[in-house]
């Protein structure tokens, strides 16, 4: 995968697919210490130590849809990579928290990518998912969550024409204000 967004994406699938129903997703990126880290827990069912062991082995997967699993393998590879790790920590019947960590200014580092699509894909797709992301850069603050939309549309859903342009100008403003305005979005 060529974008941190895309590992975040695959991340969360993992952990809709593991029974999780609520999952929260923290991005923090701090330019004086040059890392960035990506943060997924979710309330799943979780894994025991064994098949914990085993996830990052592409030839490894819990899906009946393919024979493989590449989303974990690439993104410890790319860690790896970049000077940083992937850590899973994981409990039967609790949940998952898988935590990557990159050198920021790292050459290999691969980019954002488009985080704005993310988030809203994650969101609009899966209404019945409780949803938080959280994102820092150094002293600035972003957060959203599915429950609070849920609140400031009054049951109007994520789905409506008018709402996804809301949302997406919602999301592209605060995630631009994390990087002091006007951000590319392959960052």
């Amino acid at each position: 995968m060529r974008e941190i967004s895309l590992h975040i994406l695959d991340l969360v699938q993992n952990s809709i697919e593991a029974g999780a129903t609520s999952v929260t997703l923290e991005i923090s990126e701090c330019l004086v210490d040059d890392e960035m880290t990506i943060k997924v827990s979710d309330n799943g069912r979780g894994m025991n130590e064994q098949l914990r062991q085993l996830v990052i082995d592409p030839f490894i997967t819990t899906r009946t849809t393919r024979r493989i699993g590449l989303g974990l393998p690439l993104m410890d590879m790319s860690t790896k990579r970049c000077g940083g790790y992937l850590k899973i920590d994981s409990t039967p019947g609790k949940g998952t928290v898988v935590q990557a960590m990159y050198k920021h200014s790292h050459f290999d580092r691969p980019p954002i990518g488009n985080l704005v699509e993310t988030i809203k894909s994650i969101l609009v797709a899966n209404s019945e998912l409780h949803f938080l992301y959280h994102h820092t850069v150094n002293d600035k603050f972003f957060s959203v969550s599915s429950q609070e939309l849920a609140i400031t549309l009054d049951g109007i859903p994520l789905t409506q024409p008018d709402v996804l342009v809301w949302l997406h100008e919602y999301l592209s403003d605060n995630i631009a204000n994390l990087y002091g305005g006007a951000k590319d979005e392959n960052n």
